[in-house]
C-alpha cells in the first residue's frame, strides 16, 4: 500500500532498560522535536527526558494497556494531520510485550508511515549474556498465570530446539521455574537475567532445577529468562513409525501428509518412511 500523502510519521523508539546513558542520540532528538510523545508512563518518560537533558517539545500523553484501544484513534488523527508521534514504553522496544502493536497495525492498514529508532531490548540483551546458543532463538512473551495453562505452555516447548526467551513477573518466577522442572526436566539449562543494565544486575546460569531452588526464596526486579533448546531427537527406524502414520491416516489425514508429519517429528527422511508404510501394507 502506498503511503498517504501529507501524513505524519509514527516513531517507535527503544528506551534504556535501566541506564539512561544507553539512550540513542536519535531518541534524544525525537523527544525534543516530536509533536506528540505517547508514553506507557508519562512520569517515567519525563524523568528520562530530564536525565537526558532534553525537554519534550510536544504534548505528552499516556499510552498503556488499559487505554490503548481508546487512545489509538486519537493518535491516528494526529498522524493523519501530518504530525510526528513518538511512541515509547517504560523500557525496551514498543510492541515487544508492551503497548504498540495495535497502533502500528492500524498505521500499516491505513498507509501511514511507521519507522523505528532502534536501541535496547531485554530480549536480545538477555540472550547475549546467557551463555546459551544464540544463532536461532524464539521469544514467547509471558507464560500464562494459571498453573495448568502454564504447564501446557511449557509442554509446547518440549521439542523446541531453538533457545527460548521469555519474561516473567518476579512474584511468579519461582512457580514458573518449578513448573518448567516438572514439564521439561530439571537438567535443561537456563539463565535468569534480573535487573539488566541496572545497579543490581544479576545473571544466574544453571540447570532449571538449580534455578528453581534459587528462586524459591523470592526474587525481585525485572526478569528475563533464557531457556536452552531441546536436544535434537535421535533418528528412529522408519519401520517403527509405521503405526503412527497409519493412526493418522485412519483419522482422515492424507497418507502423504501423515508421513510428512511423523517424519518431521522423528527426524527421518519422508521417502524412507513412505516406503516403509507401503512395504507394511503389502
Amino acid at each position: 500500500m502506498d503511503l498517504v500523502a501529507g501524513s505524519g510519521t509514527l516513531l517507535l523508539a527503544a528506551t534504556p532498560l535501566g541506564d539512561a546513558r544507553d539512550a540513542s542520540a536519535r531518541l534524544v532528538d525525537a523527544l525534543g522535536s516530536a509533536d506528540v510523545v505517547a508514553a506507557e508512563d508519562t512520569r517515567r518518560v519525563r524523568s528520562l527526558a530530564t536525565a537526558l537533558g532534553v525537554t519534550p517539545g510536544g504534548k505528552v500523553v499516556s499510552y498503556y494497556e488499559a487505554v490503548e484501544a481508546a487512545r489509538t484513534p486519537v493518535l491516528l488523527d494526529e498522524l493523519r494531520a501530518g504530525r510526528r508521534v513518538l511512541l515509547v514504553t517504560d523500557a525496551g522496544m514498543p510492541s515487544v510485550s508492551d503497548p504498540g502493536y495495535r497502533l502500528v497495525s492500524a498505521c500499516v492498514e491505513e498507509g501511514l508511515a511507521v519507522t523505528c529508532l532502534p536501541g535496547p531490548s531485554a530480549v536480545t540483551t538477555a540472550l547475549a549474556v546467557s551463555g546459551l546458543p544464540s544463532d536461532r532463538f524464539c521469544f514467547e512473551g509471558f507464560p500464562p498465570r494459571k498453573q495448568g495453562e502454564r504447564r501446557r505452555w511449557f509442554a509446547r516447548l518440549q521439542a523446541e530446539q531453538r533457545t527460548c526467551v521469555f519474561f516473567e513477573a518476579p512474584h511468579r518466577l519461582a512457580d514458573a521455574l518449578a513448573d518448567a522442572v516438572e514439564v521439561l526436566g530439571g537438567q535443561r539449562r537456563a539463565a535468569v537475567c534480573r535487573e539488566l543494565t541496572k545497579t543490581y544486575e544479576e545473571i544466574r546460569r544453571g540447570s532449571l532445577a538449580e534455578l528453581a531452588q534459587w528462586a524459591a526464596d523470592g526474587v525481585r526486579g525485572e526478569i528475563t529468562v533464557v531457556l536452552d533448546g531441546a536436544a535434537p531427537a535421535e533418528a528412529s527406524d522408519p519401520a517403527e513409525l509405521v503405526s503412527q502414520v497409519e493412526e493418522r491416516a485412519a483419522g482422515g489425514i492424507r497418507l502423504k501428509d501423515a508421513v510428512a508429519e511423523v517424519a518431521e517429528m522423528a527426524g527421518v527422511r519422508k521417502k524412507e518412511l513412505y516406503d516403509a508404510v507401503l512395504a507394511a501394507r503389502r
